[in-house]
């Protein structure tokens, strides 16, 4: 485990996270391919929590962020609490993103840029298109109920190392 954090999610808190798995990956040598891999996808994770978390509760940005590395890979998993009514519409998009291949992701991306307007959060939709390309992986995620109107939503990305 590189990193593991759980609470309230700032600008500022972010900034230090990524610095802090930087220096690690600096520190032991890690190759620049790889490190500007895991970060754009650590940033995409890290945006998502803080523009996409339920704002109406008070703890708007609680939520975890760790980063693992393993001999073979570097995973990245995030969580936050999410309103219900939201969940189909990011299955849908995760789904979507998981049934492309590289081309597929390439053109998709494409399409978005050209047809997407930014949404009143700031995002075009772009965030899970970006890890998927950037990981070369299918993304991971499952949403757990909190017994209320909201569930904890968790996503796993992972970019290999060799």
């Amino acid at each position: 485990m590189i990193l593991a954090y759980e609470g309230e999610f700032t600008q500022e808190i972010t900034k230090s996270i990524l610095a802090m798995v930087e220096r690690n990956m600096d520190s032991t040598g890690e190759d620049s391919s790889i490190k500007r891999k895991v970060f754009n996808v650590m940033v995409e994770s890290l945006q998502n929590i803080v523009k996409h978390a339920d704002n109406n509760s008070s703890k708007s940005h609680s939520a975890v962020f760790m980063v693992g590395k393993q001999k073979e890979q570097y995973t990245i998993i995030s969580g936050n609490p999410m309103n219900n009514d939201t969940i189909d519409l990011v299955k849908d998009k995760i789904d979507k993103v998981n049934e492309l291949d590289k081309d597929g992701l390439k053109a998709y991306y494409k399409d978005i840029i050209k047809n997407t307007k930014i949404s009143e959060k700031g995002g075009a939709g772009l965030g899970f298109v970006d890890m998927a390309r950037k990981s070369g992986q299918k993304l991971v995620y499952d949403f757990q109920d909190m017994g209320t109107d909201k569930s904890f939503f968790a996503l796993k990305s992972s970019i290999e190392r060799l």
